[in-house]
């Protein structure tokens, strides 16, 4: 489908962390539900009411799966029936729907690796969208696979608790297969959908000429997930001999090979303080040690994303942790990265602030403190408890600042392919580009 370029096209978003694992931690009994943490089922009115009051058109939303899909075959569409006519009809705000944000129902035994995950997914994702499609056309059928596939099926973190690499890529099959099953689902009932599928995107690179073939490996394995599900896996395909090696199912494997399914959007999550690595030689590993990047590594991730997919790209996350001061330099410097590659002509057609307030970091789960010391504050508004029971959406500097961006996509953003120019930090009003962020 053709995807808008232009300024006045570009799609300037916000998003409410929408992470969802209701399974508890054994240790602590708690479960991570951000909408339940952050308030947002309390206040979801005014809360989508501060996005639109930034003058933005399209919001990343997230639905809680385990809650709307209690019981297998069994759908409540009580909380989504209020909130979105109210998003889409009153405030003119079109969601871009998070169908899947990390967790699985807490019927659905052994979660990502229960043999019917697939069917499940892509049931629920039809049901939605049967009861929707006069309201929404824009989906992420799963956001960031890479994480998902990490704390899985790696490192033992989430549900269903694999490790290892064939935990690793156990988890990443089912979840590629249930992403194209649910495109195809969509797809079935709407034809005009479009998808939208964000990534968990990292800049690498190494000083140590002997890690290439490390480093290629990393980089490959960054865009296995849309690979497979865009059915360009196959006996070419660089990786294909790992997946095998690692107990992928050659009848899965050239079942997605057979039924590719197209996107529309390529999304990229990128946070300057968690999407970049350096990879050393300690001893006899080797290990990624994250740094700190900025606009430079922003950049490259966005033409490398672009150039291996050839679609239109859109920031599907972006923002720091910090002083206020801080999120504004990165508001300037992220915008002066779009604009450089909007004019070098890579296609990047959407810019998401994540989140639009502060979230509860996921160590809340495993954690024993009060849920105010797992405040992280990312947004253009700061959660404060001011010693109650609720949760203050105090307003920062970077309302005023966004909003000003909303309304002068020309200015900020510029043409695809048009004129060269900088955005200069005067244009945001905050400090020098030059200045750490």
């Amino acid at each position: 489908m053709q995807i808008g370029t232009s300024a006045a096209e570009f799609r300037w978003a916000v998003g409410i962390e929408d992470t969802f694992i209701p399974q508890v931690a054994s240790t602590t009994g708690r479960m991570l539900d951000e909408y339940d943490l952050t308030q947002h089922y309390r206040f979801w009115q005014e809360d989508l009411a501060l996005a639109a009051s930034l003058g933005v058109r399209t919001m990343r939303y997230g639905i809680p799966w385990y809650k709307v899909n209690p019981a297998r075959g069994v759908f409540d569409w009580s909380w989504t029936d209020e909130v979105l006519p109210y998003m889409i009809r009153d405030l003119k705000i079109e969601p871009i729907i998070d169908l899947v944000h990390y967790g699985c129902p807490l019927w659905l035994q052994r979660e990502f690796a229960n043999p019917t995950y697939a069917e499940q997914v892509a049931e629920y994702a039809a049901a939605f969208v049967e009861r929707y499609r006069g309201l929404t056309r824009f989906y992420t059928p799963l956001n960031e696979p890479l994480v998902n596939t990490r704390y899985c099926g790696y490192t033992g973190y989430w549900p269903p608790y694999l490790r290892g690499w064939p935990g690793y890529v156990s988890i990443l099959m089912a979840l590629t297969h249930g992403m194209s099953r649910t495109i195809a689902a969509i797809r079935e009932l709407q034809p005009d959908a479009v998808i939208v599928q964000a990534e968990a995107s990292s800049a690498n690179s190494t000083a140590d000429s002997s890690l290439a073939d490390e480093l290629e490996f990393v980089r490959r394995r960054q865009f296995l997930p849309n690979d497979l599900v865009l059915g360009r896996v196959d006996d070419a395909h660089p990786m294909q001999d790992w997946l095998l090696r690692n107990g992928a199912p050659p009848a899965l494997l050239q079942w997605l090979h057979a039924h590719p399914q197209p996107i529309d959007i390529v999304g990229v999550n990128f946070y300057p303080g968690m999407s970049c690595y350096r990879l050393l030689r300690q001893g006899e590993a080797v290990v990624r040690k994250r740094y700190y990047g900025g606009a430079a590594e922003l950049e490259h991730i966005l033409r490398a994303y672009h150039d291996h997919y050839q679609r239109p790209v859109m920031i599907t996350e972006i923002s720091t942790p910090g002083p206020v001061e801080r999120r504004a330099r990165w508001l300037s410097a992220s915008l002066g990265a779009v604009r450089n590659m909007r004019t070098a002509g890579i296609p990047v057609v959407g810019y998401t602030w994540w989140p639009l307030f502060s979230l509860i970091t996921w160590q809340y789960r495993r954690g024993r403190k009060l849920v105010d010391a797992y405040l992280a504050h990312m947004g253009l508004w700061d959660l404060r408890s001011a010693g109650t029971d609720t949760f203050q959406r105090n307003p920062t500097k970077l309302v005023a600042l966004y909003a000003d961006c909303v309304a002068n996509s020309q200015r900020v953003v510029g043409e695809v392919g048009g004129k060269a120019g900088d955005l200069v930090s005067s244009d945001l009003g905050v400090g020098s580009l030059n200045r750490p962020v």
